[in-house]
């Protein structure tokens, strides 16, 4: 709590200065803007593509946009403090990030909120987030443009399916499964039905080749790029969490531009924010062919069963404390 508090604060001081550097620093609507992205992502990460291959050639007839890739331009944490300063245009946010500021988004970074990369779509239309957008607006000087899909995460494990088949939460029972080290991770891996094991990922092949752990989650190109494929016998399709990143701007920026310049920034927002869905979601099903090839079995359980267990879990929990009243069941009603 004094983490969020000392960091709202910062930002509350800065916000005023922020406004007014980003007007200034803002060129006349008739002249050239600069837009600069700061992502921790790099070049050939499918947000970083397609905000290079598709925003930015829909704008450059008003701004010149600049992206600064592997945290280059801010570290990792802080592109948002930098944009409510005035000294960053845009940057790619987590629900996560956002968290910290205002934490009734850790609702969109919890198990089975989002369905799927269309549910996220329409969740981040929907009229239920105007509040949630209105307030980052309204105390941090960031406008939120569109939602960039990452992927589905899934629980990938050592035992082969004739040993141990995953249906439902209560299958998972025992199973020793290695979740990041944060007390929101480990919650997550409890409400699935598994006995959660905190570990840095650096660790987890050895882990998982040893029986040190029995499992681990994480979307499928990861397991890939990770080569878990190579000490694990099976992926039970969980897709527990649908994570997520958002596409930030600058308010003061916003407010500089002409309606024409808006809607187009807007649109562009929107097109990009569709071609990395689109590519990502293609890239998870290609890959889900290869990895099958590698003698891993791949099926899905009762995700019904996995959802309503989750959520379960997590009402009257203190990570659901701070959700407005009614938020979960609007998201819900927007799924399937």
């Amino acid at each position: 709590m004094t983490l969020k508090y000392t960091r709202r604060a910062v930002v509350a001081a800065s916000l005023a200065v922020g406004l007014m550097a980003g007007a200034m620093g803002s060129s006349a609507a008739s002249d050239r803007i600069m837009l600069r992205l700061a992502t921790a992502g790099s070049e050939t990460d499918q947000r970083s593509v397609a905000m290079a291959e598709v925003f930015a050639p829909m704008v450059k007839d008003f701004a010149d946009y600049q992206p600064g890739y592997n945290a280059t331009l801010f570290a990792q944490g802080t592109e948002l403090e930098a944009i409510s300063r005035g000294n960053l245009e845009m940057s790619i946010a987590s629900a996560q990030e956002l968290a910290q500021f205002f934490p009734e988004f850790s609702i969109f970074a919890t198990g089975y909120v989002h369905q799927d990369a269309e549910h996220q779509v329409r969740v981040f239309n929907d009229p239920l987030m105007d509040p949630f957008k209105k307030k980052v607006e309204d105390e941090l000087g960031v406008k939120l443009l569109s939602v960039m899909y990452l992927g589905r995460r899934h629980v990938n494990l050592r035992q082969t399916k004739d040993e141990l088949t995953v249906k439902t939460p209560a299958d998972l029972a025992g199973v020793n499964l290695r979740m990041p080290g944060t007390d929101a991770w480990q919650f997550l891996g409890s409400a699935l039905g598994a006995s959660p094991t905190p570990m840095s990922f650096a660790e987890v092949y050895t882990a998982l080749s040893t029986g040190a752990v029995d499992g681990q989650d994480n979307p499928l190109p990861t397991v890939v790029d990770a080569k878990f494929y190579e000490v694990t016998n099976q992926i039970v399709l969980t897709s527990h969490l649908v994570d997520l990143n958002y596409i930030a701007f600058s308010k003061a920026v916003w407010d500089s531009l002409t309606p024409e310049q808006q809607e187009v920034v807007q649109k562009a927002a929107d097109a990009a924010a569709e071609s990395g869905r689109k590519k990502q979601l293609e890239l998870e099903d290609s890959l889900a062919s290869f990895i099958t090839e590698q003698g891993v079995e791949i099926y899905e359980p009762d995700l019904t069963a996995f959802r309503d267990h989750v959520q379960a879990q997590y009402v009257g929990s203190e990570f659901a404390a701070s959700w407005p009243e009614g938020v979960l069941e609007k998201i819900n009603a927007l799924g399937n």
